[in-house]
């Protein structure tokens, strides 16, 4: 009996954290996990002509994955969009990496000042960032050529965005110019969670601020670093609006620019003279989402794991 009274109050307790959880995933479970469920189960149907649909199995993803009319196309999506992941993972994080390190020096003058200017990107709409970008980099009416004439390299300048070749590369960098300002933050905090007794010992022993972040700060953010991976292969991999402001549905020239996003979207809903095919679209989103959820699971299983055993 001396233990009812204290159960009792736990069991109260918990009321109200599900009273507020229940909203939450109400909305959650409504509007993300029903959907999802809802897209795996309808691309294993197929729409017949009068629009009932029947069951196929796997006929859809054989066709996404093998068929000639289908195959090229999503094994170029693919492909591009582990490019455009491979330019934020090589360039963005470590930016983001070196001006969060750059930053949280004790005596750096205006930082909160540039702070404020490297994330304000990210509060601009990608469709006015991609008009932006395509009024710089214009060939007829752009400043970019200006600009690096300034510096001397005006020869280099050409029709980026137009080109096969560069078309994805640029697009890349356009989106790592708006978004390292989320790196850079969730970095950044990391490092002001560092004890300053760590820092300071290591400057009175004589090590250099680089050294200082190489050899003690890295290792202690590592876990960040692994997480900002991981929110950047999602990212990267649920990406559509950029290519689709700069590029349009067809993601030219000549498809160069084809993400799996937009890829998703003409199969979905159509474009111009291809017709659209929710079932179809639905099987190229379940894509998406098992290329996305086996990097998760790598994320868990193995980056983590061994990130864990790294701090015992």
């Amino acid at each position: 009996m001396a233990h009812s009274g204290p159960m009792t109050d736990w069991r109260k307790a918990k009321l109200p954290v599900f009273a507020f959880l229940a909203p939450a995933t109400l909305l959650y479970t409504l509007f993300m996990i029903y959907p999802l469920i809802d897209s795996i189960r309808l691309s294993f149907y197929s729409a017949l002509s009068g629009g009932d649909l029947a069951f196929v199995g796997f006929d859809n993803y054989r066709t996404i994955l093998s068929d000639p009319d289908w195959a090229a196309t999503f094994w170029n999506s693919f492909w591009n969009n582990m490019k455009f992941f491979a330019v934020h993972m090589l360039v963005q994080n470590p930016i983001g990496i070196a001006l969060a390190a750059v930053l949280s020096l004790p005596r750096l003058k205006f930082r909160n000042t540039y702070r404020t200017l490297i994330f304000m990107p990210t509060m601009l709409s990608v469709v006015i960032v991609g008009f932006i970008w395509q009024l710089i980099l214009s060939p007829v009416w752009g400043v970019g050529a200006d600009i690096l004439d300034i510096v001397g390299l005006k020869s280099l300048f050409g029709p980026w965005l137009g080109k096969e070749g560069s078309a994805l590369i640029t697009l890349a960098f356009i989106s790592v110019w708006q978004w390292v300002g989320i790196p850079m933050m969730l970095i950044y905090a990391a490092l002001l969670a560092i004890p300053d007794d760590l820092v300071d010992a290591a400057i009175v022993d004589g090590a250099t601020h680089f050294e200082v972040f190489w050899h003690i700060k890295m290792p202690l953010i590592l876990p960040t670093v692994a997480m900002v991976s991981i929110l950047t292969f999602v990212g990267n991999f649920n990406a559509f609006d950029l290519v689709y402001a700069v590029k349009g549905a067809l993601a030219g020239p000549n498809f160069a620019s084809d993400i799996m996003g937009t890829l998703f979207y003409r199969t979905f809903f159509g474009y111009q003279l291809q017709l659209g095919s929710p079932t179809l679209g639905a099987t190229v989103a379940s894509l998406m989402f098992m290329i996305i959820l086996a990097g998760v699971l790598f994320y868990l299983f193995v980056v983590q794991r061994r990130m864990s055993r790294y701090q015992l």
